[in-house]
């Protein structure tokens, strides 16, 4: 790979078209991709090509461009160029550039989250099943992925009812001495305490993993056996739990709606554009089921057509996520071969990217396209609503204009303890929870409590590393307006950290409760000027109201978390060499971190998974300390 970002000569580069023509002479007819900056280096957009040479003279060309192109080729003062073996190592390049870089004309996919699936381990005799995200490091079968937290929820709740599989910890498991509520309820077989034996119970586990690879009617017809049998044995209790256990699995096939017969494993990605706006609808089906549906909305890269959105998001979207065996569109998209070779080179398997014409395909493909329109009509219609609303949040405080991008800041702690700041974003689009920030508070000197100090500690951090990162206010991470839980006091404190910062020019609101602290009777408060109240029926004070409910949710949110993780840990946590699994070895085997630290060096080496040397260092460890 060869990179160059200069012609030849040294003279002064001009800009446009005339730009891009100088850098003819310097190109070859190489794969590679190329970057095209405007004059202040800010990467505009990033492409691949085939034949380097034969692309930037496409754009050396003063006519035949689009709209958009045009545009971009104007604000061109410079290019980079990175030269590559084939064609495929382009593309991927590209995307791993698009996905860093953001460029303005690029299509950006902005909601990228993992997803989750379905693990049933294969680590202990009697297996959970559990909703399971991230990488699959742990021993076991994997489900997925399913299209949210939620659908997964749903389809646990059902088969937990089918299949009668624990959801409890390990340790939970270890610790019960007699059945929980889920047994009760029938959702669980009780294996913790003997209630079913371990060959039925990997019966079950065997019966629910054939339900998850879409061998449902197998699975269903031994259940119906098993309850004949039951009914001519005269064991009419277990018969009905059979019965009860039927039901369950037809609702779940019900609950699951789109369950194609011809097509047992794809994704299907539907786009639709309207008002310079797209929303990319994606449908998982596996195992011949329909595990739920996402809806995106990328940005268009100022106007980029159909095709280009779709090849652009599919690039970002299977970037970190194992494509299936098939991909159905509902446009066709440019490189479609490239890119179906690339995704199939990463997964290891051979992975069919299909525009389909008829049939099955075409009807699920039509699905996903009308749920895309009706998403994005419903999007539009909020998303003017919430134009609405900043408007009228400018006219309230008086601001220069409708903000771009609200800060909403909020500390939780109970009585000084597992302090966290919290920051919330509003914009045009609603809530944008990618730019949510949690802040553990550090300050070794501040007194339990002190809010002010935590305010302080939580404004510095955040503006100083915008100082440092975006001294130009270039990118779109500067807040227009900063929205403080507090009164006059936090404001007039906030509005002196901001001038220490040397930040005095972005409007600070406190909102504050009124009288009797009641909802409705908010006071707010700006630094110098006198506090006001809005109507009670003002829809933009239910507006600030929520972007502080928002905000204190977060908050209270993550200081709960961090709680929860403080009173699990142990000095364990603190020994180098020692994770999840070791850890839980050494609490099942001493049964507690404090019997762990007055176990000999012995007994630590008989510990399964505790190599001597790390027998040595847990054993040092404790024993340094006292």
């Amino acid at each position: 790979m060869t990179t160059s970002d200069t012609p030849a000569d040294a003279a002064p580069r001009p800009r446009g078209h005339a730009c891009v023509q100088s850098y003819l002479g310097t190109l070859d007819n190489s794969p590679g991709v190329y970057r095209m900056l405007d004059a202040e280096s800010r990467v505009l957009y990033v492409g691949k090509a085939k034949s380097l040479k034969k692309r930037v003279a496409n754009y050396a060309k003063p006519s035949g461009h689009s709209p958009r192109i045009a545009r971009m080729i104007s604000e061109t003062a410079s290019m980079m160029f990175l030269t590559t073996r084939t064609e495929t190592e382009a593309l991927l390049l590209e995307q791993n550039l698009i996905k860093q870089l953001k460029p303005r004309y690029n299509v950006l996919l902005r909601d990228d989250k993992s997803f989750p699936n379905i693990l049933i381990p294969k680590d202990h005799p009697f297996p959970q099943i559990t909703k399971h995200r991230g990488a699959k490091t742990r021993k076991g079968a994997y489900f997925g992925p399913f299209a949210s937290a939620g659908a997964v929820n749903r389809t646990l709740n059902q088969l937990q009812k089918v299949f009668l599989l624990r959801n409890c910890s390990d340790s939970v498991f270890d610790s019960r001495t007699r059945p929980c509520l889920l047994y009760q309820i029938k959702r669980c077989s009780a294996p913790c305490v003997g209630r079913i034996s371990a060959a039925d119970y990997a019966a079950s586990v065997r019966d629910a993993e054939r339900f998850l690879q879409g061998k449902s009617t197998g699975v269903q017809e031994a259940l119906a056996a098993e309850m004949e049998a039951a009914s001519e044995a005269l064991e009419f209790e277990r018969a009905a739990a059979l019965r009860d256990r039927i039901r369950a699995l037809t609702q779940v096939q019900s609950v699951q709606g789109i369950n194609p017969r011809g097509v047992a494993e794809a994704d299907v990605v539907a786009l639709h554009m309207e008002g310079g706006q797209a929303c990319v609808q994606v449908f998982f089906i596996r195992a011949n089921q329909n595990w739920g549906n996402r809806d995106y909305y990328p940005k268009t890269g100022s106007g980029a057509e159909a095709a280009e959105v779709l090849r652009g998001f599919l690039g970002q979207f299977y970037d970190n996520k194992e494509p299936p065996r098939l991909i159905l569109l509902s446009d066709d998209i440019e490189d479609r071969d490239l890119l179906a070779q690339a995704l199939s080179d990463r997964a290891g398997h051979k992975v069919e990217i299909a525009v389909p014409q008829r049939g099955e395909k075409v009807d699920l493909v039509a699905g996903a396209a009308r749920n895309a329109r009706e998403s994005l009509g419903r999007r539009m219609a909020e998303s003017a609503a919430q134009t609405k609303l900043l408007a009228g949040l400018a006219q309230a405080f008086d601001l220069d204009g409708p903000p771009k991008r609200v800060e909403i800041y909020d500390n939780s702690h109970i009585q000084g303890t597992n302090a966290v700041g919290a920051m919330v974003v509003a914009g045009p689009e609603g809530f944008v929870k990618s730019q949510y920030r949690k802040f553990n508070i550090k300050g070794d000197s501040l007194t339990p409590g002190d809010d002010f100090g935590m305010m302080k500690e939580v404004l510095t951090r955040r503006f100083q590393r915008l100082l440092k990162e975006d001294p130009d206010r270039q990118g779109e991470t500067w807040p227009d307006l900063l929205l403080i839980d507090g009164g006059a006091g936090q404001v007039s404190a906030v509005a002196g950290i901001m001038g220490d910062l040397g930040v005095e020019d972005i409007p600070i609101v406190g909102v504050a409760k009124g009288i009797d602290r009641d909802a409705g009777k908010e006071e707010f408060h700006r630094p110098g000027l006198r506090p006001f109240a809005l109507q009670r029926n003002d829809p933009v004070l239910y507006f600030i109201q929520r972007l502080r409910d928002e905000a204190h949710r977060f908050a209270i949110g993550t200081h709960r978390a961090k709680r929860a993780k403080a009173v699990g840990a142990t000095p364990l946590d603190e020994i180098p060499g020692v994770g999840a699994t070791r850890k839980r070895a050494l609490l099942t085997h001493f049964g507690s971190a404090k019997a762990v630290s007055r176990a000999g060096l012995a007994d630590l080496k008989a510990v399964d998974g505790i190599s001597d040397s790390l027998a040595e260092t847990i054993y040092g460890f404790f024993h340094e300390r006292g």
